[in-house]
């Protein structure tokens, strides 16, 4: 009986939760991310539009882009 459990075991193959375009997804999510962030960082003027409303709306859309890639189902 031990001798069946080992074989199904081993003839079982990996199932992996995600697909490669989730990744893909996930890794074009942290360069927006990293980008917004970039966007906030610079010169010494707080109130600067790129600052206030651009670089937050950035930030916002590479977390939307992440959350796509973990809901996103696989083919």
């Amino acid at each position: 009986m031990a001798k069946k459990q080992i074989e199904s075991i081993e003839n079982r193959q990996a199932h992996f939760i995600f697909d490669k375009s989730n990744y893909k997804f996930m890794l074009i999510s942290i360069a927006v991310v990293a980008l917004g962030f970039i966007l906030m960082a610079g010169d010494t003027s707080i109130y600067d539009f790129r600052k206030t409303v651009i670089a937050p709306i950035v930030v916002l859309a590479g977390f939307a882009i992440g959350f796509y890639a973990i809901l996103k189902k696989r083919k």
